[in-house]
């Protein structure tokens, strides 16, 4: 078991004494140049692009169990390490990762409110340069359950026990702006943009469970349901499968590929 304690979502007051700690990992997915002048004392970085594989023109999906093994051991994730990772854009990286943990069989794991912003605003202290890592063993213990793909989706278009949330932009889920062969959406799905969980008030952190848990009511999801988050490639749509696990949703599955898949595919229904 880890030795910490923190929850799914941890803020920057929680994080900043406990850093230094064995047993946690920061993990920063901000950009390189970024992280090369700004980064959280003794976080390590790791580029999106290592926890994402494609197969044009599909794009978001989840790489091989072995490539995912290395690349975890190299950054210094064990079975007992708490990872506690952050972006500089309100989640979306920081959230994949968790999701690929997840899938992975990973169980300590959290995402910084906020990310970069929240901590430097807040005014914790910040470092330059690069962090030494130190590898550990990560074995990994594949689950598919965080996992939704097209079959499912497509056996499940009529269940009125799923719902499906598209995290794209309006234009995205009208089909206004295309970016597959098809534009528009998957029949059935309810519209809630990813920027919309952020408040960009309070330093891009997730907005008061008050406030997600009605927008989420105004769309007819609740937790009794099997909620399956999409957007593009399941960069976005992972900050809303994160924010609702952390809302105590525990039916939550996530599109690798998303709309990069469905939209690209002629045997999957599109509406508009």
């Amino acid at each position: 078991m880890s030795a910490l304690d923190l929850p799914l979502i941890v803020e920057a007051n929680e994080l900043a004494p406990l850093l230094g700690q064995d047993g946690l990992l920061v993990v920063d997915l901000c950009q390189e140049p970024t992280y090369a002048q700004y980064h959280i004392p003794g976080a390590v970085h790791l580029e999106y692009s290592q926890i994402i594989a494609a197969n044009p023109p599909v794009h978001g999906l989840v790489p091989e169990v072995a490539d995912l093994e290395r690349l975890f051991s190299a950054i210094g994730i064990s079975e007992n390490t708490h990872v506690v990772a952050y972006d500089d854009e309100g989640g979306g990286k920081s959230a994949r990762l968790l999701w690929t943990l997840e899938i992975m069989g990973h169980q300590h794991m959290s995402m910084l409110n906020g990310g970069l912003y929240a901590w430097a605003n807040d005014g914790h202290k910040l470092d330059a340069g690069v962090v030494e890592v130190k590898p550990a063993i990560f074995t990994g213990h594949y689950s598919a359950q965080p996992i939704a793909d097209a079959d499912h989706i497509m056996q499940n278009l009529n269940n009125d026990r799923v719902v499906l949330i598209d995290a794209r932009s309006a234009d995205e889920y009208s089909g206004r702006q295309m970016m597959a062969a098809h534009g528009g959406h998957i029949p059935g799905a309810k519209h809630w943009d990813w920027q919309d969980i952020m408040d960009p008030l309070n330093n891009q952190r997730i907005k008061s469970s008050a406030v997600l848990e009605l927008a989420l009511s105004d769309r007819g999801v609740s937790p009794d349901k099997q909620v399956i988050t999409y957007c593009q490639t399941n960069h976005r749509s992972s900050l809303t499968y994160i924010t609702l696990k952390s809302l105590g949703y525990t039916q939550v599955k996530s599109y690798p590929g998303s709309w990069s898949d469905w939209g690209n595919r002629e045997d999957t229904p599109v509406e508009k």
